[in-house]
């Protein structure tokens, strides 16, 4: 038996391609640029049972769309790109990958926390100015330091890990509030407020909900340390780039990094983008080689096992409810 696989955006890994062509799977690769009505066009004529999420938006309309939809493999862990609510109504199953990629993203949040605290960025652009100036160098150390953390689930968890070397406390905000021993380097707080005033550096580890919309705003900033870092490897609308923007041109913030915006691309008259306290990425913590691979084979296992009508994982479905 056939299935006809839509991979929106650019596509999954050429290994993952080929095992869904070996399960019997038709594919059609959409194109990262793709609007809501090109979506809609494109599921009307490929009509597909099932579908993989890199880019675009899969909204009602775009699910309405593909008629004989049976499954949205997200790939990835961030959802807010689909319309879960309304595969909720169809009976679609919105699943995700949770395990395969938090160590890239973790790995990439660290190499964003000791870039600003070293002032890597910065040094490397001097000395290409022909500047070469140790007398004004100001880089920090990270031992004995804070890190917040907003959302405790395996990124965060991870990145908990890999600063424990260094000599990093860990104070960490999880909705769930759930009981547990943690090493003795890591504390819990019951509210994200909390986090806030504790962190000589906040790390973003979310998704964007309603109740994470502009978590990190003007009022949750004056109360962090004057000369204090943010990172944000979650999801742009967390944060209000305005608000940050303020506060990295008036000192109360000595720098910031953002894998992810309010709007992506950003638009290149960002005033973020006139500052030098701050590193930019493009939306690629959770990429590497390695979970780039198990993102593809993941979300395709996923998908497959909807189409061949076996049983899911309740831990990879975002809408259990459907199960």
């Amino acid at each position: 038996m056939s299935y006809r696989v839509f991979l929106t955006g650019s596509g999954i890994a050429t290994e993952a391609v080929a095992y869904l062509e070996s399960e019997g799977c038709i594919t059609e690769v959409g194109d990262p640029r793709d609007s809501i009505e090109d979506l809609i066009r494109k599921f009307k004529a490929f009509n597909p049972d099932g579908i993989i999420v890199r880019q675009g938006k899969i909204t009602a309309e775009v699910q309405d769309a593909a008629p004989n939809l049976k499954i949205i493999s997200k790939h990835g862990v961030g959802t807010d790109n689909i319309d879960k609510e309304a595969a909720t109504q169809r009976g679609i199953p919105v699943t995700y990958t949770p395990n395969a990629n938090f160590e890239a993203v973790a790995q990439h949040t660290l190499a964003l926390i000791l870039g600003l605290a070293r002032r890597i960025p910065s040094e490397n652009t001097r000395i290409r100015q022909g500047i070469f100036d140790k007398k004004s160098y100001d880089g920090e150390e990270l031992t004995g330091k804070t890190l917040g953390l907003i959302g405790f689930g395996s990124i965060a968890r991870h990145l908990a890990k890999l600063v424990a070397p260094l000599g990093m406390n860990v104070v960490v905000y999880h909705p769930s509030n759930t009981s547990e021993e943690l090493p003795t380097h890591i504390s819990k707080v019951d509210s994200p407020e909390a986090v806030f005033p504790l962190s000589d550096i906040l790390s973003i580890h979310s998704p964007l909900t309603p109740e994470t919309q502009n978590l990190v705003n003007k009022n949750s900033i004056a109360t962090m340390k004057p000369g204090s870092y943010i990172i944000n490897t979650a999801r742009g609308g967390i944060v209000n780039e305005v608000d940050l923007h303020e506060a990295l041109q008036n000192g109360h913030l000595a720098g910031a990094a953002l894998d992810a915006f309010q709007k992506e691309p950003p638009e290149m008259e960002n005033p973020l983008f006139e500052l030098d306290n701050i590193i930019f990425t493009t939306h690629i913590g959770g990429m590497s080689n390695k979970s780039f691979r198990n993102m593809g084979f993941q979300s395709s296992e996923n998908l497959l096992t909807v189409l061949k009508g076996e049983r899911l994982d309740p831990s990879v479905v975002v809408n259990k409810n459907v199960l």
